[in-house]
């Protein structure tokens, strides 16, 4: 392209890019409140419990803040963990802050310890369980957020089976093994 059709193109462009993002804006259903929101330590956004069987669950993040990342930390995660499973939409990113854990993602086997971390990406089979003598805790963040949110509420309901392959297959997911074994 000649340097005068590049300029020509770029210029009948901008009033339509500089317009792009108030448009984009004024469509978000998401709360884009400028008031920081303060998680405490060892809390739920929300002051709420929520337990899988192997660990405690806490949000730091809500899909109501954001649609691009939800953030969990999971705390007294003991071994048991996930079925071997897959995302159609999100990665998955793990991050060991106590413990050891033991990932599997893909056909590889990692054992992760504090101040480590791995992504599980969108499409490929995931699973982790801790290991040692001390119940281990991690971040994971779910990108994009997704309906994750959803899937972890209903899950951790008290006579949930959230290792139900209906229950994944409702929040685009897909369970195809039983939890790993360290």
């Amino acid at each position: 392209m000649k340097r005068r059709s590049f300029l020509k193109s770029a210029v009948s462009a901008f009033p339509i890019a500089l317009s792009q993002p108030f448009v984009l804006a004024g469509e978000s259903t998401v709360d884009l409140s400028p008031e920081p929101h303060v998680v405490p330590a060892g809390q739920d956004m929300f002051g709420e419990t929520r337990s899988l069987g192997f660990s405690r669950i806490t949000f730091k993040t809500s899909t109501e803040e954001t649609d691009h990342v939800f953030l969990i930390e999971h705390d007294n995660l003991v071994p048991g963990g996930p079925g071997l499973h897959f995302h159609l939409a999100q990665e998955e990113w793990f991050y060991v802050m106590e413990g050891e854990v033991v990932f599997q993602v893909g056909e590889k086997r990692l054992r992760l310890g504090p101040g480590e971390s791995v992504l599980a990406p969108r499409k490929v089979p995931h699973a982790f369980t801790a290991v040692g003598d001390k119940p281990a805790k991690m971040l994971i963040a779910f990108s994009p957020a997704g309906k994750m949110e959803g899937f972890f509420r209903e899950a951790a309901k008290p006579g949930a089976a959230p290792m139900d392959a209906a229950l994944f297959q409702k929040y685009e997911m897909v369970l195809v093994g039983p939890p790993i074994k360290a």
